[in-house]
């Protein structure tokens, strides 16, 4: 009796190994992060238009697994300060979102004010779809702050789970989608993590807010396991 019930579970088990197997991490140090994909993802280069109409270069990181899709989409924010600048030298008179003479806190072109509000910004977007909001929270990943956005899309009733952050400078917006019915994709969602240009993986002690860390307003909270050490703040520009 004991053996036919250990075969049994072996048999329940095994199912399960196979699935999870197909599933590998996949780090990429160029945009700093990690993720568990279900095959290698396809890199598409392509450009994002935040919400004061800067373009940044982007890049898409895709993967499908019969019915269900995957992506990373990852926005270089790096270089908006420079297009900030050059914005402000050709303002028209009265233009107040694009003059020189900005506050330090909204910087030349309004860039910081761009750069910080991308996070809301690209939930914005994701919100403008066809589809029904069921969730939408305030969270982290490895300690960076984020949003978990939760869709049913109207036409077909599939499932959207996305999270969107920004870490040293850069916006990512993660989303799985899967038919109706099927497992949601939760998984794929909080697999998300960081690394560091020689692809070690990053988690901080505290939250991580690139409003004030990756723009150099507060030195970057410590890492785990890493003795507590800080880089110095680079200033509010």
């Amino acid at each position: 009796m004991r053996m036919t019930v250990f075969v049994f579970v072996l048999l329940l088990l095994v199912p399960g190994a196979a699935v999870a197997q197909e599933w590998e991490e996949y780090v990429n140090k160029q945009d700093g992060f990690k993720v568990n994909f279900p095959s290698p993802p396809k890199v598409t280069e392509t450009t994002w238009k935040s919400e004061m109409d800067y373009t940044l270069p982007a890049r898409v990181y895709s993967a499908d697994k019969d019915r269900e899709r995957y992506s990373v989409t990852v926005v270089d924010y790096t270089g908006l300060e420079q297009q900030g600048i050059e914005r402000s030298r050709t303002c028209p008179p009265g233009n107040q979102q694009c003059r020189a003479n900005a506050p330090p806190a909204i910087g030349p072109g309004y860039w910081k004010q761009d750069e910080r509000g991308a996070i809301v910004y690209a939930t914005f977007k994701l919100l403008q779809r066809d589809a029904k909001l069921t969730s939408l929270n305030w969270e982290w990943q490895d300690m960076v702050e984020g949003h978990f956005i939760q869709l049913t899309n109207n036409a077909d009733q599939s499932r959207t789970f996305a999270y969107v952050a920004m870490h040293e400078n850069k916006l990512y917006i993660v989303e799985g989608t899967v038919p109706k019915g099927y497992p949601e994709p939760g998984l794929f969602q909080q697999s998300m993590g960081w690394v560091d240009k020689d692809g070690n993986g990053i988690r901080y002690q505290m939250i991580y807010s690139n409003s004030y860390h990756g723009m150099g307003v507060y030195p970057v909270p410590p890492r785990a396991g890493r003795g507590g050490a800080a880089g110095p703040p680079r200033g509010d520009r």
